[in-house]
């Protein structure tokens, strides 16, 4: 059976409405779009780079011409979640607008003009015995990604999954139902167009719940599970998963002003790191000073950020300095806001903020803003996350922002795939041995 054969079938035996149908129904349905994914990672592992080039660009294509359909779509997922009382915070990550829907269509054929990075010789090496043996890149097949809010991950997500040739099957979040199920008709017209299988990227068709539970049983099918979202889904999926986990945890993201910081930088970046955007996770969650500049370096940068709109919860000696902040509690230290607060302490030098950093950091991205490179240096080596920088602002903890196109997510884990998760980071690799007729003596 083909995968669009397989996907047919499935579609078949669902019976069309989200969220309403019994789970042996569901766990019927989940099975299909795994046999289909499946199927499909068979042909994508053989298709050739200009098809897979042609799929992108014409995905980008149907985006832009779809965005009065994408739009619309956002429109009614935007009126629930104002009825839910969402956050100001979380609407601005679920919100579309022409803007962003450009983007999203740019992010395609970003994707589209990388070197493919499938079949690319990684290491070659000759034996004594004469074996010829190289290390090449491979898809690693079908990949599951399950994410909240934000619907320009089905864009995002399914274009690296195609361009690194792996199926993917999305779990959008409920509150994007509506946005995602228009970005992924694009997809699947991108597909289409270049002959390739339309269940090369399959979109779980259901907010039911349990359809996230039965996607990571599916071990039979799927070969790496990536959830994108809160601490919630990341800790669920972690404990639930049959199927290993490239898992992009919460943004607990800090910027450090040491003490040979200097002030103008340093108060043009911590705004920008906090407030460009409170609901991306790569937003700064908790500021630290070194306790020698504090008096004279704090006072302008907490007037920036107050008049911005953000909301100040400091420490004592923060406290002290700015009479509109409000005393920070234990949990604050460890709170990923994705909104217009921010957490300040005071801290005695390089070393103590190191240490606060890998204490109560989530390993996402830390920053410290200084002109002395010895501390510097030292801060890049010594914390532990998967971005480190300097002098810049941790906005920038983004796979397009890398030069990489797009990104399924910031991976926070040790295995695999750190930082940035982009199309070269979804292959894995074989080894490939030649031979004269050699045999082991």
């Amino acid at each position: 059976m083909t995968a669009d054969a397989a996907l047919a079938q499935g579609k078949a035996h669902s019976n069309g409405h989200p969220g309403e149908g019994r789970e042996p129904d569901l766990a019927s349905e989940m099975a299909y779009i795994g046999r289909a994914a499946r199927a499909a990672a068979a042909q994508l592992a053989l298709a050739n780079p200009g098809t897979k080039t042609l799929a992108l660009e014409a995905a980008a294509a149907a985006i832009r011409h779809g965005q009065e359909e994408i739009l619309a779509a956002n429109a009614i997922d935007m009126e629930a979640a104002r009825n839910k009382h969402l956050s100001a915070a979380l609407l601005d990550r679920l919100a579309l607008d022409a803007r962003r829907v450009e983007a999203m269509a740019q992010g395609l054929e970003a994707i589209a003009r990388f070197p493919d990075p499938i079949g690319r010789t990684l290491a070659e090496w000759d034996r004594p015995n004469g074996l010829r043996i190289a290390r090449v890149s491979v898809p690693l097949g079908v990949i599951g990604i399950i994410y909240e809010s934000r619907p320009n991950v089905t864009a995002d997500a399914g274009g690296l999954c195609l361009k690194s040739g792996n199926a993917a099957i999305l779990r959008g979040g409920s509150e994007s139902f509506h946005s995602s199920a228009a970005i992924h008709d694009c997809l699947q017209a991108g597909l289409r167009e270049a002959g390739l299988p339309e269940a090369a990227i399959q979109r779980v068709p259901t907010t039911d719940r349990a359809a996230v539970g039965l996607l990571l049983r599916m071990n039979e099918f799927v070969d790496i599970i990536v959830p994108r979202g809160g601490r919630g889904l990341i800790e669920r999926v972690q404990a639930e998963s049959r199927i290993p986990v490239i898992a992009h945890l919460e943004g607990m993201c800090h910027t450090y002003l040491h003490a040979a910081a200097d002030p103008k930088m340093a108060r043009a970046v911590v705004l920008n790191a906090k407030m460009r955007r409170t609901g991306i996770c790569g937003a700064t969650e908790t500021l630290l000073v070194d306790r020698t500049v504090a008096p004279s370096l704090l006072p302008p940068i907490l007037d920036d950020l107050i008049a911005a709109g953000c909301e100040i919860r400091g420490d004592a000696e923060v406290c002290g300095l700015e009479a509109r902040a409000k005393p920070a509690q234990a949990d604050d230290w460890e709170t990923e806001y994705l909104d217009a607060i921010l957490t300040v302490g005071v801290v005695d030098d390089l070393e103590a903020a190191i240490a606060h950093i890998n204490r109560h950091g989530s390993h996402h991205t830390e920053a410290i803003i200084t002109d002395d490179a010895a501390a510097a240096a030292a801060f890049l080596t010594q914390v532990d996350a998967a971005i480190v920088m300097h002098n810049t602002s941790t906005q920038f903890a983004a796979g397009g922002e890398f030069g990489m196109g797009a990104e399924i997510g910031i991976s926070t884990g040790r295995l695999h795939a750190r930082g940035p998760v982009g199309a070269e980071q979804l292959t894995s690799y074989k080894y490939v041995v030649r031979g004269k007729g050699q045999v082991r003596p």
